[in-house]
């Protein structure tokens, strides 16, 4: 009989938290303030860029922006990621095709620091 009772209390707090996640996915997300160099202007697009950029650099968010109040520009390293990004659309214009053929990773390589030379090869 307990185990009923645990397996039901389980299954109940389970759908509980599911119907919260869904109440908090279904809310109206605003839309991003402060973009001076990207020419997006939903949520979703500005995030996808964001983990993309975030990725490259192997950071979380908060190396560029002030956790709490991502539109702030206290955080100095957001006007470097600006020149940044503005850099990586220059040069991706030049392109014929349109298509997005650099990136943050292409320097990066998940490193705060552009790399400027290979990785040594492990002596062997």
């Amino acid at each position: 009989m307990r185990f009923i009772f645990v397996v039901s209390l389980l299954a109940w707090l389970t759908l509980s938290a599911q119907d919260k996640n869904q109440d908090k996915a279904t809310q109206p997300q605003p839309n991003p303030t402060n973009l001076k160099v990207l020419k997006v202007t939903t949520r979703p697009e500005v995030v996808q860029i964001m983990r993309t950029c975030a990725a490259g650099l192997g950071m979380q968010c908060n190396y560029c922006d002030v956790q709490g109040n991502i539109a702030s520009d206290e955080n100095p390293k957001k006007e470097t990621a600006r020149h940044m990004i503005q850099m990586v659309q220059e040069i991706n214009g030049k392109f014929p095709d349109g298509k997005m053929l650099v990136t943050c990773y292409t320097c990066h390589r998940g490193d705060t620091q552009p790399k400027t030379a290979p990785e040594p090869k492990p002596a062997g």
